[in-house]
Protein backbone atom coordinates (compact mmCIF):
# COMPACT_ATOMS: atom_id res chain seq x y z
CA UNK A 1 0.00 0.00 0.00
CA UNK A 2 3.43 2.52 0.17
CA UNK A 3 2.92 3.25 -3.54
CA UNK A 4 -0.68 4.41 -3.21
CA UNK A 5 -0.13 6.14 -0.34
CA UNK A 6 2.85 8.06 -2.60
CA UNK A 7 0.84 8.68 -5.80
CA UNK A 8 -2.19 9.50 -3.65
CA UNK A 9 -0.39 12.55 -0.92
CA UNK A 10 2.37 13.44 -2.83
CA UNK A 11 2.14 16.89 -4.69
CA UNK A 12 4.04 17.22 -8.00
CA UNK A 13 7.22 19.24 -7.54
CA UNK A 14 6.32 21.50 -9.93
CA UNK A 15 3.28 23.29 -8.44
CA UNK A 16 5.03 26.31 -5.80
CA UNK A 17 3.71 26.14 -2.51
CA UNK A 18 1.23 28.59 -1.43
CA UNK A 19 2.96 31.48 0.41
CA UNK A 20 1.93 33.11 3.56
CA UNK A 21 -1.54 34.75 3.33
CA UNK A 22 -2.25 38.24 4.92
CA UNK A 23 -3.42 37.66 8.61
CA UNK A 24 -6.15 38.94 10.26
CA UNK A 25 -5.33 41.22 13.57
CA UNK A 26 -7.21 41.46 16.41
CA UNK A 27 -5.99 45.45 17.23
CA UNK A 28 -7.76 48.16 15.63
CA UNK A 29 -4.13 49.57 15.38
CA UNK A 30 -2.74 46.72 13.18
CA UNK A 31 -5.94 46.49 10.94
CA UNK A 32 -5.21 50.41 10.06
CA UNK A 33 -2.16 49.30 8.56
CA UNK A 34 -3.97 47.20 6.38
CA UNK A 35 -5.69 49.05 3.33
CA UNK A 36 -8.56 48.00 1.57
CA UNK A 37 -6.24 47.65 -1.90
CA UNK A 38 -3.99 45.74 -0.11
CA UNK A 39 -6.30 43.37 1.13
CA UNK A 40 -7.62 43.21 -2.52
CA UNK A 41 -4.84 42.56 -3.77
CA UNK A 42 -3.67 39.95 -1.25
CA UNK A 43 -7.24 37.84 -2.40
CA UNK A 44 -6.68 38.38 -5.72
CA UNK A 45 -3.49 36.76 -5.89
CA UNK A 46 -5.01 33.79 -3.26
CA UNK A 47 -7.51 33.43 -6.16
CA UNK A 48 -4.80 32.82 -9.04
CA UNK A 49 -3.31 30.48 -7.00
CA UNK A 50 -5.81 27.98 -6.04
CA UNK A 51 -6.84 28.47 -9.74
CA UNK A 52 -3.65 28.01 -11.30
CA UNK A 53 -3.00 25.15 -8.52
CA UNK A 54 -2.73 21.24 -8.43
CA UNK A 55 -6.28 19.60 -9.83
CA UNK A 56 -7.47 16.29 -8.10
CA UNK A 57 -5.94 14.55 -11.04
CA UNK A 58 -2.83 15.28 -10.15
CA UNK A 59 -2.93 14.25 -6.83
CA UNK A 60 -3.99 10.93 -7.32
CA UNK A 61 -1.33 10.36 -10.53
CA UNK A 62 1.93 11.96 -8.99
CA UNK A 63 3.16 13.08 -12.55
CA UNK A 64 3.63 16.15 -13.91
CA UNK A 65 1.04 17.61 -16.48
CA UNK A 66 0.78 19.80 -19.37
CA UNK A 67 -1.50 22.76 -18.23
CA UNK A 68 -2.34 23.41 -21.72
CA UNK A 69 -3.78 20.57 -23.39
CA UNK A 70 -4.81 18.93 -19.27
CA UNK A 71 -8.64 19.87 -19.88
CA UNK A 72 -8.62 18.82 -23.45
CA UNK A 73 -7.49 15.39 -22.35
CA UNK A 74 -8.77 12.44 -21.00
CA UNK A 75 -6.50 10.35 -19.12
CA UNK A 76 -5.77 7.26 -20.04
CA UNK A 77 -7.16 4.18 -18.89
CA UNK A 78 -4.06 2.26 -19.22
CA UNK A 79 -2.26 4.64 -17.06
CA UNK A 80 -4.40 4.91 -14.23
CA UNK A 81 -3.97 2.74 -11.25
CA UNK A 82 -7.43 3.52 -10.09
CA UNK A 83 -9.03 1.83 -12.63
CA UNK A 84 -6.78 -1.58 -11.46
CA UNK A 85 -8.35 -1.13 -8.24
CA UNK A 86 -11.57 -1.95 -8.57
CA UNK A 87 -11.51 -4.43 -10.85
CA UNK A 88 -12.61 -7.61 -9.72
CA UNK A 89 -9.78 -9.79 -11.10
CA UNK A 90 -11.79 -12.39 -11.90
CA UNK A 91 -13.28 -13.34 -8.10
CA UNK A 92 -16.50 -14.87 -8.22
CA UNK A 93 -20.12 -13.16 -7.30
CA UNK A 94 -23.44 -15.25 -6.06
CA UNK A 95 -26.70 -13.43 -6.28
CA UNK A 96 -29.62 -14.00 -4.11
CA UNK A 97 -32.82 -12.28 -5.24
CA UNK A 98 -35.58 -11.47 -2.37
CA UNK A 99 -38.93 -9.96 -3.10
CA UNK A 100 -40.23 -7.96 -6.40
CA UNK A 101 -39.37 -7.98 -9.76
CA UNK A 102 -38.01 -4.89 -9.59
CA UNK A 103 -35.17 -6.48 -7.13
CA UNK A 104 -34.96 -9.58 -10.17
CA UNK A 105 -34.28 -6.10 -12.81
CA UNK A 106 -31.73 -4.58 -10.16
CA UNK A 107 -29.77 -8.11 -10.00
CA UNK A 108 -29.62 -8.35 -13.77
CA UNK A 109 -28.47 -4.51 -13.01
CA UNK A 110 -25.84 -5.14 -11.05
CA UNK A 111 -24.33 -8.13 -12.81
CA UNK A 112 -23.80 -6.92 -15.80
CA UNK A 113 -21.51 -3.49 -13.67
CA UNK A 114 -19.77 -6.23 -12.01
CA UNK A 115 -19.49 -8.13 -15.43
CA UNK A 116 -17.76 -4.99 -16.93
CA UNK A 117 -15.51 -4.75 -13.94
CA UNK A 118 -13.82 -8.19 -14.31
CA UNK A 119 -15.92 -10.07 -12.19
CA UNK A 120 -17.26 -13.52 -12.43
CA UNK A 121 -20.97 -15.26 -11.65
CA UNK A 122 -20.86 -18.04 -9.69
CA UNK A 123 -24.08 -20.67 -8.62
CA UNK A 124 -22.64 -22.12 -6.24
CA UNK A 125 -22.06 -20.31 -2.94
CA UNK A 126 -19.20 -22.35 -1.59
CA UNK A 127 -16.58 -21.37 -4.04
CA UNK A 128 -18.27 -17.25 -4.07
CA UNK A 129 -15.90 -14.82 -2.91
CA UNK A 130 -18.29 -12.09 -2.78
CA UNK A 131 -22.22 -12.59 -1.91
CA UNK A 132 -24.68 -10.40 -2.58
CA UNK A 133 -28.67 -9.81 -1.32
CA UNK A 134 -30.66 -7.61 -3.18
CA UNK A 135 -33.45 -7.21 -0.98
CA UNK A 136 -37.02 -6.25 -0.42
CA UNK A 137 -38.61 -3.99 2.89
CA UNK A 138 -41.89 -3.89 1.47
CA UNK A 139 -43.02 -6.21 4.57
CA UNK A 140 -41.43 -7.53 7.69
CA UNK A 141 -41.39 -10.52 7.40
CA UNK A 142 -39.20 -10.14 3.92
CA UNK A 143 -36.45 -8.64 5.90
CA UNK A 144 -36.63 -10.73 9.13
CA UNK A 145 -35.96 -13.59 5.86
CA UNK A 146 -33.32 -11.48 5.28
CA UNK A 147 -31.68 -10.90 8.77
CA UNK A 148 -32.11 -14.46 9.48
CA UNK A 149 -30.02 -15.18 6.05
CA UNK A 150 -27.39 -12.94 7.32
CA UNK A 151 -26.46 -15.16 10.72
CA UNK A 152 -26.19 -18.36 8.46
CA UNK A 153 -23.65 -16.55 5.76
CA UNK A 154 -21.88 -14.69 8.67
CA UNK A 155 -21.35 -17.95 10.21
CA UNK A 156 -19.97 -20.00 6.62
CA UNK A 157 -17.69 -16.70 6.96
CA UNK A 158 -15.98 -16.84 9.36
CA UNK A 159 -15.22 -20.40 9.01
CA UNK A 160 -13.78 -19.37 5.68
CA UNK A 161 -11.35 -16.94 7.05
CA UNK A 162 -9.07 -19.96 8.24
CA UNK A 163 -9.42 -21.58 4.82
CA UNK A 164 -8.84 -19.29 1.67
CA UNK A 165 -10.22 -15.58 0.74
CA UNK A 166 -12.09 -14.45 3.14
CA UNK A 167 -15.70 -14.07 1.66
CA UNK A 168 -17.21 -10.25 1.62
CA UNK A 169 -21.18 -9.93 1.91
CA UNK A 170 -23.12 -7.20 0.43
CA UNK A 171 -26.84 -6.15 0.96
CA UNK A 172 -28.30 -4.25 -2.05
CA UNK A 173 -31.51 -2.68 -2.47
CA UNK A 174 -34.67 -1.15 -0.17
CA UNK A 175 -33.11 -3.31 3.19
CA UNK A 176 -29.34 -1.17 2.33
CA UNK A 177 -31.43 2.26 2.10
CA UNK A 178 -33.95 2.13 4.88
CA UNK A 179 -31.85 -0.42 7.78
CA UNK A 180 -28.17 1.32 7.19
CA UNK A 181 -27.32 1.93 10.65
CA UNK A 182 -28.51 -0.98 11.81
CA UNK A 183 -26.74 -3.32 9.03
CA UNK A 184 -23.21 -1.23 9.89
CA UNK A 185 -23.00 -0.16 13.35
CA UNK A 186 -25.20 -2.55 15.56
CA UNK A 187 -25.19 -5.62 13.85
CA UNK A 188 -21.69 -5.61 11.88
CA UNK A 189 -22.71 -8.25 9.58
CA UNK A 190 -22.10 -7.39 6.01
CA UNK A 191 -18.95 -5.26 4.38
CA UNK A 192 -20.69 -3.76 1.80
CA UNK A 193 -24.50 -1.63 1.71
CA UNK A 194 -25.49 -0.08 -1.43
CA UNK A 195 -29.09 1.54 -2.08
CA UNK A 196 -31.15 0.72 -5.23
CA UNK A 197 -29.43 4.11 -7.04
CA UNK A 198 -25.77 3.17 -6.04
CA UNK A 199 -24.89 0.52 -8.19
CA UNK A 200 -22.76 1.53 -10.69
CA UNK A 201 -20.92 2.49 -7.07
CA UNK A 202 -20.53 -1.52 -6.47
CA UNK A 203 -17.00 -1.88 -7.60
CA UNK A 204 -15.57 1.03 -5.23
CA UNK A 205 -17.41 -0.16 -2.80
CA UNK A 206 -16.33 -3.84 -3.00
CA UNK A 207 -12.61 -2.68 -3.28
CA UNK A 208 -12.99 -0.29 -0.23
CA UNK A 209 -14.11 -3.68 1.63
CA UNK A 210 -11.14 -5.63 0.51
CA UNK A 211 -9.19 -3.42 2.33
CA UNK A 212 -10.77 -3.96 5.62
CA UNK A 213 -13.48 -1.47 5.89
CA UNK A 214 -17.21 -1.40 5.49
CA UNK A 215 -18.21 0.70 2.85
CA UNK A 216 -21.94 2.68 1.93
CA UNK A 217 -23.70 4.72 -0.43
CA UNK A 218 -27.32 4.80 -0.10
CA UNK A 219 -27.82 8.10 -1.87
CA UNK A 220 -31.25 8.54 -3.56
CA UNK A 221 -30.86 10.23 -7.21
CA UNK A 222 -33.49 11.96 -8.46
CA UNK A 223 -32.91 10.98 -12.01
CA UNK A 224 -30.75 8.00 -12.28
CA UNK A 225 -32.38 5.25 -14.35
CA UNK A 226 -29.67 2.87 -15.38
CA UNK A 227 -30.55 3.65 -18.95
CA UNK A 228 -27.16 3.25 -20.03
CA UNK A 229 -26.57 -0.05 -18.13
CA UNK A 230 -27.59 -3.37 -20.06
CA UNK A 231 -28.75 -6.16 -17.85
CA UNK A 232 -27.34 -9.49 -18.70
CA UNK A 233 -30.90 -11.04 -18.38
CA UNK A 234 -30.93 -14.99 -16.44
CA UNK A 235 -34.85 -15.45 -17.22
CA UNK A 236 -35.40 -19.14 -16.83
CA UNK A 237 -34.59 -20.89 -20.31
CA UNK A 238 -34.42 -17.32 -21.78
CA UNK A 239 -37.93 -17.47 -23.11
CA UNK A 240 -39.03 -14.37 -20.82
CA UNK A 241 -37.39 -11.24 -19.39
CA UNK A 242 -37.89 -8.02 -17.35
CA UNK A 243 -37.45 -4.55 -18.69
CA UNK A 244 -36.89 -1.51 -16.20
CA UNK A 245 -38.86 1.87 -17.51
CA UNK A 246 -38.81 3.81 -14.45
CA UNK A 247 -37.80 3.81 -11.15
CA UNK A 248 -39.38 5.24 -7.57
CA UNK A 249 -43.09 6.45 -7.07
CA UNK A 250 -44.74 9.63 -6.30
CA UNK A 251 -47.75 8.30 -5.00
CA UNK A 252 -47.23 8.57 -1.49
CA UNK A 253 -49.75 5.70 -0.20
CA UNK A 254 -49.40 6.39 3.76
CA UNK A 255 -48.71 2.67 4.00
CA UNK A 256 -45.75 2.13 1.64
CA UNK A 257 -41.95 2.26 2.06
CA UNK A 258 -41.18 2.19 -1.41
CA UNK A 259 -40.78 6.18 -1.87
CA UNK A 260 -38.03 6.07 0.93
CA UNK A 261 -36.58 2.93 -0.21
CA UNK A 262 -36.53 4.03 -4.19
CA UNK A 263 -37.11 7.37 -4.27
CA UNK A 264 -39.15 9.98 -6.74
CA UNK A 265 -40.47 8.75 -9.87
CA UNK A 266 -38.05 9.31 -13.10
CA UNK A 267 -39.14 7.52 -16.58
CA UNK A 268 -35.96 5.73 -18.64
CA UNK A 269 -35.75 7.31 -21.92
CA UNK A 270 -38.00 5.51 -24.56
CA UNK A 271 -35.23 5.41 -26.73
CA UNK A 272 -33.19 2.90 -24.49
CA UNK A 273 -36.14 0.73 -23.62
CA UNK A 274 -36.71 -0.27 -27.19
CA UNK A 275 -32.99 -0.65 -27.85
CA UNK A 276 -33.10 -3.37 -25.29
CA UNK A 277 -36.51 -4.64 -26.11
CA UNK A 278 -34.88 -4.97 -30.07
CA UNK A 279 -31.94 -6.97 -28.36
CA UNK A 280 -34.11 -9.35 -26.52
CA UNK A 281 -36.02 -9.84 -29.72
CA UNK A 282 -33.22 -10.60 -31.73
CA UNK A 283 -32.46 -13.63 -28.55
CA UNK A 284 -35.44 -15.41 -28.99
CA UNK A 285 -37.23 -14.09 -25.33
CA UNK A 286 -41.01 -14.90 -26.19
CA UNK A 287 -42.42 -12.66 -23.38
CA UNK A 288 -40.99 -8.73 -22.15
CA UNK A 289 -42.44 -7.47 -18.74
CA UNK A 290 -42.20 -4.02 -18.35
CA UNK A 291 -41.31 -3.20 -14.94
CA UNK A 292 -41.84 0.21 -12.41
CA UNK A 293 -42.96 0.69 -8.90
CA UNK A 294 -45.97 2.77 -10.61
CA UNK A 295 -45.56 1.51 -14.43
CA UNK A 296 -48.38 2.91 -16.13
CA UNK A 297 -47.61 6.70 -14.82
CA UNK A 298 -44.08 6.15 -17.33
CA UNK A 299 -43.33 10.05 -18.50
CA UNK A 300 -40.54 10.39 -20.90
CA UNK A 301 -39.65 13.95 -20.97
CA UNK A 302 -35.71 13.44 -21.65
CA UNK A 303 -36.37 15.28 -25.40
CA UNK A 304 -37.42 18.10 -26.81
CA UNK A 305 -39.78 16.91 -29.10
CA UNK A 306 -41.81 15.19 -26.16
CA UNK A 307 -42.42 18.76 -23.97
CA UNK A 308 -45.40 19.97 -24.23
CA UNK A 309 -48.04 21.62 -21.95
CA UNK A 310 -50.67 18.86 -21.78
CA UNK A 311 -51.75 17.47 -19.15
CA UNK A 312 -51.54 13.79 -17.49
CA UNK A 313 -54.89 11.98 -17.83
CA UNK A 314 -56.03 9.70 -14.98
CA UNK A 315 -58.69 7.54 -14.94
CA UNK A 316 -62.23 8.88 -14.30
CA UNK A 317 -63.12 9.69 -10.33
CA UNK A 318 -59.09 9.20 -9.56
CA UNK A 319 -56.70 12.00 -7.75
CA UNK A 320 -53.10 12.05 -6.82
CA UNK A 321 -51.52 13.55 -3.85
CA UNK A 322 -48.88 15.66 -6.10
CA UNK A 323 -49.64 18.41 -8.84
CA UNK A 324 -50.99 16.97 -12.19
CA UNK A 325 -47.98 16.70 -14.44
CA UNK A 326 -47.75 17.63 -18.01
CA UNK A 327 -45.42 17.08 -21.33
CA UNK A 328 -43.47 14.00 -21.80
CA UNK A 329 -44.38 10.40 -23.65
CA UNK A 330 -46.82 8.47 -21.82
CA UNK A 331 -47.14 5.50 -20.89
CA UNK A 332 -49.68 4.44 -23.97
CA UNK A 333 -47.19 5.90 -26.42
CA UNK A 334 -44.18 3.23 -24.99
CA UNK A 335 -46.57 0.27 -25.00
CA UNK A 336 -47.46 0.79 -28.45
CA UNK A 337 -44.11 0.86 -30.08
CA UNK A 338 -42.94 -1.80 -27.69
CA UNK A 339 -45.68 -3.98 -28.81
CA UNK A 340 -44.61 -3.12 -32.76
CA UNK A 341 -41.14 -4.80 -32.23
CA UNK A 342 -42.02 -8.32 -32.22
CA UNK A 343 -45.41 -9.11 -33.14
CA UNK A 344 -44.48 -12.38 -32.05
CA UNK A 345 -43.74 -11.17 -28.49
CA UNK A 346 -46.21 -11.24 -25.86
CA UNK A 347 -45.86 -8.11 -23.59
CA UNK A 348 -47.06 -7.55 -20.00
CA UNK A 349 -46.32 -4.91 -17.61
CA UNK A 350 -46.18 -4.23 -13.62
CA UNK A 351 -47.04 -2.87 -11.20
CA UNK A 352 -50.04 0.12 -12.65
CA UNK A 353 -51.67 2.53 -9.98
CA UNK A 354 -55.69 2.16 -11.15
CA UNK A 355 -55.26 6.18 -11.34
CA UNK A 356 -53.38 5.56 -14.74
CA UNK A 357 -55.83 3.76 -17.04
CA UNK A 358 -57.17 6.37 -19.09
CA UNK A 359 -59.24 5.06 -22.38
CA UNK A 360 -56.15 5.33 -24.63
CA UNK A 361 -54.55 2.63 -22.69
CA UNK A 362 -57.21 0.57 -22.70
CA UNK A 363 -58.16 0.41 -26.13
CA UNK A 364 -54.41 -0.38 -27.26
CA UNK A 365 -54.32 -3.10 -24.51
CA UNK A 366 -57.96 -4.07 -26.47
CA UNK A 367 -56.69 -3.88 -30.02
CA UNK A 368 -52.89 -5.19 -29.97
CA UNK A 369 -52.81 -8.68 -30.31
CA UNK A 370 -49.58 -9.49 -28.29
CA UNK A 371 -50.18 -6.96 -25.10
CA UNK A 372 -51.95 -9.52 -23.17
CA UNK A 373 -55.02 -9.18 -22.02
CA UNK A 374 -54.55 -9.19 -18.50
CA UNK A 375 -54.80 -5.58 -15.48
CA UNK A 376 -52.84 -5.68 -12.47
CA UNK A 377 -55.46 -3.21 -10.75
CA UNK A 378 -54.52 -3.29 -7.09
CA UNK A 379 -57.62 -2.32 -4.73
CA UNK A 380 -55.83 -2.45 -1.05
CA UNK A 381 -59.54 -2.47 0.42
CA UNK A 382 -63.04 -1.86 -0.27
CA UNK A 383 -63.58 0.36 2.15
CA UNK A 384 -63.72 3.94 1.94
CA UNK A 385 -63.00 5.17 5.22
CA UNK A 386 -60.01 2.47 4.78
CA UNK A 387 -59.06 4.13 1.08
CA UNK A 388 -58.75 7.39 2.72
CA UNK A 389 -56.98 6.87 5.58
CA UNK A 390 -54.57 4.72 3.00
CA UNK A 391 -54.20 7.90 0.32
CA UNK A 392 -54.91 5.97 -2.60
CA UNK A 393 -57.12 8.74 -4.40
CA UNK A 394 -59.91 6.88 -5.39
CA UNK A 395 -62.92 5.63 -3.56
CA UNK A 396 -65.13 1.85 -3.55
CA UNK A 397 -66.92 3.47 -6.23
CA UNK A 398 -64.84 5.25 -8.55
CA UNK A 399 -62.70 1.87 -8.31
CA UNK A 400 -65.58 -0.10 -9.29
CA UNK A 401 -66.78 2.15 -12.24
CA UNK A 402 -62.99 1.81 -13.78
CA UNK A 403 -63.47 -2.02 -13.64
CA UNK A 404 -66.72 -1.82 -16.01
CA UNK A 405 -65.04 0.43 -17.93
CA UNK A 406 -62.08 -2.01 -18.29
CA UNK A 407 -64.25 -4.86 -18.83
CA UNK A 408 -66.47 -3.24 -21.21
CA UNK A 409 -63.66 -1.91 -23.21
CA UNK A 410 -61.45 -5.56 -23.16
CA UNK A 411 -64.04 -8.26 -22.94
CA UNK A 412 -61.88 -11.20 -22.07
CA UNK A 413 -59.45 -9.20 -19.57
CA UNK A 414 -58.29 -11.16 -16.47
CA UNK A 415 -58.09 -8.93 -14.03
CA UNK A 416 -55.61 -9.05 -10.68
CA UNK A 417 -55.10 -7.31 -7.53
CA UNK A 418 -53.50 -6.46 -4.04
CA UNK A 419 -55.32 -6.35 -0.91
CA UNK A 420 -53.99 -5.46 2.93
CA UNK A 421 -55.96 -7.02 6.04
CA UNK A 422 -55.91 -5.14 8.95
CA UNK A 423 -54.54 -1.69 8.07
CA UNK A 424 -54.72 1.01 10.77
CA UNK A 425 -58.18 1.54 12.17
CA UNK A 426 -59.55 -1.14 9.84
CA UNK A 427 -63.33 -2.26 11.66
CA UNK A 428 -64.73 -5.52 10.79
CA UNK A 429 -67.62 -3.67 8.58
CA UNK A 430 -64.66 -1.91 6.51
CA UNK A 431 -63.33 -5.73 6.62
CA UNK A 432 -66.54 -6.95 5.12
CA UNK A 433 -66.70 -4.72 2.61
CA UNK A 434 -62.92 -5.72 1.19
CA UNK A 435 -64.71 -8.98 1.22
CA UNK A 436 -67.36 -7.70 -0.97
CA UNK A 437 -65.61 -5.99 -3.43
CA UNK A 438 -63.46 -9.49 -3.90
CA UNK A 439 -66.45 -11.35 -5.07
CA UNK A 440 -68.24 -8.40 -6.81
CA UNK A 441 -65.12 -7.97 -9.39
CA UNK A 442 -64.14 -11.64 -9.86
CA UNK A 443 -60.52 -11.80 -9.63
CA UNK A 444 -58.41 -14.98 -11.25
CA UNK A 445 -55.16 -13.88 -9.56
CA UNK A 446 -54.39 -12.22 -6.29
CA UNK A 447 -51.92 -10.58 -3.72
CA UNK A 448 -53.14 -10.38 -0.17
CA UNK A 449 -51.12 -9.77 3.04
CA UNK A 450 -52.04 -8.56 6.22
CA UNK A 451 -50.76 -4.96 7.22
CA UNK A 452 -47.23 -4.60 8.45
CA UNK A 453 -46.62 -1.28 9.50
CA UNK A 454 -43.34 0.45 8.14
CA UNK A 455 -41.51 3.61 10.01
CA UNK A 456 -40.37 6.66 7.86
CA UNK A 457 -44.22 5.73 6.49
CA UNK A 458 -47.17 8.41 6.48
CA UNK A 459 -48.80 5.32 8.74
CA UNK A 460 -45.95 5.21 11.22
CA UNK A 461 -46.07 8.83 11.71
CA UNK A 462 -49.88 9.49 11.71
CA UNK A 463 -51.83 5.87 12.52
CA UNK A 464 -52.22 3.59 15.01
CA UNK A 465 -51.65 0.60 14.30
CA UNK A 466 -54.49 -1.06 16.23
CA UNK A 467 -55.65 -4.14 14.94
CA UNK A 468 -54.42 -7.25 16.72
CA UNK A 469 -52.24 -9.70 14.87
CA UNK A 470 -55.02 -12.35 15.28
CA UNK A 471 -57.79 -10.11 14.16
CA UNK A 472 -55.36 -9.50 11.21
CA UNK A 473 -54.89 -13.36 10.18
CA UNK A 474 -58.55 -14.03 10.75
CA UNK A 475 -59.57 -11.50 8.27
CA UNK A 476 -56.95 -12.26 5.86
CA UNK A 477 -57.79 -15.72 6.00
CA UNK A 478 -61.55 -15.02 5.05
CA UNK A 479 -60.10 -12.74 2.22
CA UNK A 480 -57.58 -15.54 0.70
CA UNK A 481 -61.13 -18.22 1.00
CA UNK A 482 -63.50 -15.76 -0.61
CA UNK A 483 -60.75 -14.69 -3.34
CA UNK A 484 -60.48 -18.57 -4.02
CA UNK A 485 -63.81 -19.06 -4.53
CA UNK A 486 -64.21 -16.31 -7.06
CA UNK A 487 -60.81 -17.42 -8.78
CA UNK A 488 -62.07 -21.40 -9.00
CA UNK A 489 -65.39 -19.97 -10.72
CA UNK A 490 -63.81 -17.54 -13.28
CA UNK A 491 -60.49 -20.20 -14.20
CA UNK A 492 -63.78 -22.96 -14.66
CA UNK A 493 -65.02 -20.63 -17.06
CA UNK A 494 -62.64 -21.72 -19.18
CA UNK A 495 -63.32 -25.46 -19.44
CA UNK A 496 -63.74 -26.84 -22.89
CA UNK A 497 -61.75 -23.31 -24.51
CA UNK A 498 -58.76 -23.70 -26.86
CA UNK A 499 -55.84 -21.42 -24.73
CA UNK A 500 -52.61 -20.29 -26.62
CA UNK A 501 -49.91 -20.57 -24.03
CA UNK A 502 -46.78 -19.60 -23.49
CA UNK A 503 -44.30 -22.81 -22.43
CA UNK A 504 -41.93 -22.33 -19.00
CA UNK A 505 -40.56 -25.61 -18.57
CA UNK A 506 -41.39 -28.64 -16.57
CA UNK A 507 -43.80 -28.81 -13.80
CA UNK A 508 -42.11 -28.41 -10.77
CA UNK A 509 -45.07 -31.26 -9.32
CA UNK A 510 -43.76 -33.97 -12.66
CA UNK A 511 -41.06 -34.41 -15.17
CA UNK A 512 -43.98 -35.48 -17.34
CA UNK A 513 -45.63 -32.54 -17.27
CA UNK A 514 -45.16 -28.84 -18.86
CA UNK A 515 -46.05 -25.88 -17.92
CA UNK A 516 -47.32 -22.65 -19.16
CA UNK A 517 -49.08 -19.39 -18.96
CA UNK A 518 -52.25 -18.50 -20.74
CA UNK A 519 -52.86 -14.45 -21.76
CA UNK A 520 -54.44 -13.82 -19.00
CA UNK A 521 -51.54 -15.04 -17.17
CA UNK A 522 -53.28 -18.43 -15.42
CA UNK A 523 -50.62 -21.49 -15.21
CA UNK A 524 -51.35 -24.44 -17.21
CA UNK A 525 -50.25 -27.73 -16.70
CA UNK A 526 -50.49 -30.29 -19.52
CA UNK A 527 -48.99 -34.04 -20.38
CA UNK A 528 -45.34 -34.04 -21.57
CA UNK A 529 -45.34 -35.43 -25.56
CA UNK A 530 -45.22 -34.61 -29.41
CA UNK A 531 -47.82 -31.94 -30.86
CA UNK A 532 -48.41 -31.42 -34.49
CA UNK A 533 -46.51 -28.51 -36.05
CA UNK A 534 -47.76 -28.86 -39.49
CA UNK A 535 -50.16 -31.30 -41.23
CA UNK A 536 -47.66 -33.63 -42.01
CA UNK A 537 -45.18 -33.25 -39.17
CA UNK A 538 -45.36 -33.89 -35.17
CA UNK A 539 -42.44 -31.88 -32.89
CA UNK A 540 -41.63 -31.99 -28.99
CA UNK A 541 -42.81 -29.25 -26.93
CA UNK A 542 -40.09 -26.84 -25.23
CA UNK A 543 -39.71 -23.81 -23.00
CA UNK A 544 -40.60 -20.74 -25.19
CA UNK A 545 -42.90 -22.35 -27.88
CA UNK A 546 -46.55 -21.50 -27.96
CA UNK A 547 -48.60 -24.34 -28.08
CA UNK A 548 -52.65 -24.08 -28.24
CA UNK A 549 -54.05 -26.21 -25.11
CA UNK A 550 -57.26 -27.52 -24.69
CA UNK A 551 -58.62 -26.83 -21.03
CA UNK A 552 -60.04 -30.10 -19.53
CA UNK A 553 -60.11 -29.13 -15.90
CA UNK A 554 -59.63 -26.05 -13.14
CA UNK A 555 -59.22 -25.38 -9.83
CA UNK A 556 -58.52 -21.71 -7.84
CA UNK A 557 -54.47 -21.65 -9.22
CA UNK A 558 -54.01 -23.60 -12.07
CA UNK A 559 -55.66 -25.13 -15.13
CA UNK A 560 -54.95 -29.04 -16.90
CA UNK A 561 -55.45 -29.48 -20.18
CA UNK A 562 -53.76 -31.23 -23.54
CA UNK A 563 -51.22 -29.81 -26.16
CA UNK A 564 -53.00 -29.94 -29.78
CA UNK A 565 -50.63 -28.26 -31.74
CA UNK A 566 -47.86 -25.92 -31.93
CA UNK A 567 -49.13 -21.97 -32.85
CA UNK A 568 -47.91 -18.39 -32.97
CA UNK A 569 -49.07 -15.23 -31.81
CA UNK A 570 -49.26 -13.99 -35.31
CA UNK A 571 -51.22 -17.30 -36.13
CA UNK A 572 -54.19 -15.10 -34.39
CA UNK A 573 -55.97 -13.46 -37.27
CA UNK A 574 -57.15 -10.75 -34.92
CA UNK A 575 -53.71 -9.74 -34.21
CA UNK A 576 -53.32 -8.84 -38.02
CA UNK A 577 -55.76 -6.82 -38.32
CA UNK A 578 -54.42 -4.36 -35.73
CA UNK A 579 -50.99 -4.29 -38.08
CA UNK A 580 -50.35 -1.68 -40.63
CA UNK A 581 -50.30 -3.04 -43.90
CA UNK A 582 -47.20 -2.77 -44.56
CA UNK A 583 -46.26 -4.76 -41.75
CA UNK A 584 -48.94 -7.20 -42.19
CA UNK A 585 -47.78 -8.35 -46.02
CA UNK A 586 -44.19 -8.65 -43.90
CA UNK A 587 -45.51 -11.29 -41.46
CA UNK A 588 -48.04 -13.09 -43.83
CA UNK A 589 -44.94 -13.18 -46.56
CA UNK A 590 -42.67 -14.93 -43.57
CA UNK A 591 -45.26 -16.71 -41.71
CA UNK A 592 -46.16 -20.47 -42.61
CA UNK A 593 -48.52 -20.96 -39.33
CA UNK A 594 -50.45 -17.88 -40.20
CA UNK A 595 -50.54 -19.22 -43.92
CA UNK A 596 -52.17 -22.63 -43.11
CA UNK A 597 -54.32 -21.30 -40.84
CA UNK A 598 -55.50 -19.09 -43.09
CA UNK A 599 -56.03 -20.36 -46.34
Amino acid sequence: MDYLRKALFTIPQHWKPLRCIQPRYCSKLANASVTSRERKTTVDKFKSQISSGPSFQDFIKGVPVNKSSAADEEYSDEHSYLQDLVMGNSRKVYFETYGCQMNVNDTEIAWSILQRNGYERTVDLKEADVVLLVTCSIREKAEQTIWNRLKHLTAMKKKRLKTQTPMKIGILGCMAERLKTELLEQEKLVDVLAGPDAYRDLPRLLTVADGGLQASNVLLSLEETYADVMPVHHAPQGYSAFVSIMRGCDNMCSYCIVPFTRGRERSRPVSSILEEVRMLSGQGVKEVTLLGQNVNSYRDASEEQFSGSELTQLSRGFKTVYRTKQGGLRFSDLLDRVSRIDPDMRIRFTSPHPKDFPDEVLHLIAERGNICKQIHLPAQSGSNKVLKAMRRGYTREAYLDLVKNVKRIIPEVSLSSDFISGFCGETEDDHQQTVSLIREVGYNVGFLFAYSMRKKTHAFHRLQDDVPEEVKRRRLEECISVFREEAARINAALIGSTQLILVEGESKRSAKDLCGRTDGNVKVIFPKEDVQRTESKTASVSAGDYVLVKILSANSQSLRGRALSHSSLTGNVKYYETLPRDQLEEHLASDTTMIEACP
